[in-house]
């Protein structure tokens, strides 16, 4: 059996006889796989600090394509320590992947892998992790075939005059196509196209109002909830977490 080296990061573990786990590892070039690192709940084992949720690391196994390939060892790449100590990072990190993963399932793109290594490495260096959640939040919409038009209204293509964005319609709406529904703030407009734009990786600084951020959140569930299909208790964990924090 071929063994290679592969980039991933694990997002399920689950415990196999009486010393053994099967990871499901997503990685950089081959989707989502199933490894089983042998003898890891050994206090002993090589493996054990590599096998566990959220470690992020370049693997080595022994591949097997249509099967469960077997871990041979893996080099960590970040410890990503900082999110490891917070219960907060924690939870925002694992309903981010528990949405990449539905996302990844529905487009099979490859594309959303870097896109969720460059969110978590934010969180880790201590970007707030709701600022970083609602960017990535806007950027899967792609892979759902659902995102919206923020170039221009939707309806008439006028790029001037950009009055609210609608999910009924879209996207943008000027105010010569606007009829009805909620009319969203230009700053809500503009971070909205923003986010949707930047580069994670270039992200340097990020600073949002408090109530912005909060119809910002709003907005992205409520178009997740009419148009995805995708329906998570981690968001609902999240929501007790802000509860909480308020």
């Amino acid at each position: 059996m071929q063994t290679i080296k592969v980039e991933g990061i694990v997002i399920k573990e689950t415990n196999y006889k009486e010393s053994s786990k099967i990871l499901s590892v997503w990685t950089k070039d081959l989707g989502i796989i199933s490894i089983m690192s042998k003898g890891c709940r050994s206090l002993k084992s090589k493996l054990r600090g590599v096998s566990c949720r959220l470690s992020y690391a370049n693997f080595y196994i022994n591949y097997k394509e249509n099967g469960i390939s077997t871990l041979v060892d893996a080099d960590t790449i970040e410890t990503l320590k900082n999110i490891a100590t917070s219960i907060e990072k924690i939870s925002y990190v694992s309903y981010l992947l528990n949405l990449t993963e539905q996302v990844y399932k529905h487009s099979k793109s490859n594309e959303i892998y870097p896109l969720l290594i460059s969110c978590i490495k934010k969180i880790d260096e201590n970007y707030d992790p709701s600022i970083i959640m609602i960017i990535l939040e806007l950027k899967l919409l792609k892979y759902l075939g659902i995102n919206p038009n923020v170039d221009s209204c939707n309806i008439c293509g006028n790029t001037k005059d950009i009055l609210t964005i609608s999910i009924e319609n879209g996207g943008f709406i000027c105010k010569n196509c606007y009829s009805s529904g909620r009319i969203y703030t230009s700053q809500i407009i503009k971070l909205i196209r923003m986010f949707m734009y930047v580069d994670i990786d270039k992200i340097s600084k990020i600073n949002i109002k408090e109530e912005n951020k909060k119809e910002l959140i709003m907005f992205i569930d409520e178009y997740y909830d009419s148009l995805s299909g995708i329906y998570l208790k981690s968001k609902e964990f999240l929501k007790n977490i802000e509860i909480l924090n308020n």
